[in-house]
């Protein structure tokens, strides 16, 4: 049951229903000192999945998907630190840092096992997280993107052609003129960066844009949506560390998109993973759950099963 709760004789966490998903809530839980916020819901006495968003986006991302599992799954849509509605702190942006303040979620929440899925910046997090925390997953699911210290290529493609899906890693990582061009343009830089990534631009309404905006104009909302990217170098020697201790154990299903940043994301992971089998989503661009929401629902759900 979903309910707003202030009362100090309840020991339910506050929550607020989600206007656009029935039977999904806001909530908010302190880790070690900072407030997350989620939203959750579904099916109750389903298995937890997790789903972790990348950039510029936030939980929003995965409403499509939650809608279309939430009969089968017990959803936990996360805003990371420095994400959404999540505080802003000043530093932890490495990728280690922020899986552990997933972890911490997770056993505030007393959730012992789950799925993990994780787009973009996401599964960024959701890498280190998995390795660190396998006990935790039961399977991952990574979607479109290229692992710091993995499977991230060391050199960024410069022809016309494939240079616009990627530029904006080195633009992200030089100070301050990164926030000095997208401050009070904010929704110009994320129309463009939306809809250009997207197979459709007609996949993202403008709605979707207000809410990314919405966000992005929060107090230090820009400076922590760069910082991964300028913490991207400590990441990469974090998992280098850790693929040093054995490759990852547990099931992983790495999906691509036919017109997405990465074109095989299987191939290169197979080095790193024990067991990896390898999707690509047709008619497609970077933002898988929200271009085909189903397909990605269908190949998910056939593979946690």
């Amino acid at each position: 049951m979903l309910f707003r709760s202030c009362s100090s004789s309840s020991n339910q966490p506050w929550s607020q229903p989600v206007d656009t998903l029935p039977d999904f809530a806001h909530f908010y839980a302190t880790v070690d000192g900072l407030r997350l916020h989620y939203v959750r819901g579904g099916n109750p006495h389903g298995e937890v999945l997790l789903l972790l968003a990348g950039f510029p986006q936030s939980w929003y991302a995965w409403r499509k998907v939650m809608a279309l599992m939430g009969d089968r799954y017990d959803i936990i849509a996360l805003d990371l630190p420095g994400q959404g509605d999540s505080d802003k702190p000043q530093t932890g942006y490495d990728t280690q840092t922020l899986a552990g303040k997933v972890f911490g979620l997770m056993q505030k929440l007393e959730i012992e096992r789950h799925y993990l899925a994780a787009h973009d910046v996401g599964a960024w997090v959701a890498w280190p997280y998995a390795m660190r925390y396998s006990q935790q997953v039961i399977k991952l699911a990574l979607l479109d993107a290229g692992i710091p210290g993995i499977t991230m290529p060391d050199a960024l493609p410069v022809t016309p052609d494939k240079a616009w899906k990627t530029w904006h890693f080195a633009f992200h990582l030089l100070p301050d003129l990164p926030e000095a061009l997208i401050r009070g343009r904010e929704d110009i830089y994320l129309e463009w960066f939306l809809r250009r990534k997207a197979a459709s631009p007609l996949v993202f309404s403008d709605e979707d844009i207000a809410e990314y905006v919405r966000l992005m104009r929060q107090s230090g909302a820009l400076r922590t949506g760069l910082a991964p990217y300028r913490e991207v170098t400590v990441s990469a020697a974090q998992n280098v560390m850790l693929c040093a201790q054995g490759k990852l154990t547990l099931p992983l299903l790495a999906i691509s998109a036919d017109e997405g940043s990465i074109a095989d994301m299987a191939t290169p992971l197979r080095q790193f993973a024990g067991e990896v089998t390898g999707i690509t989503i047709a008619h497609c661009g970077h933002f898988i759950p929200d271009e085909q929401p189903k397909a990605l629902s269908e190949a998910m759900a056939t593979f946690f099963r």
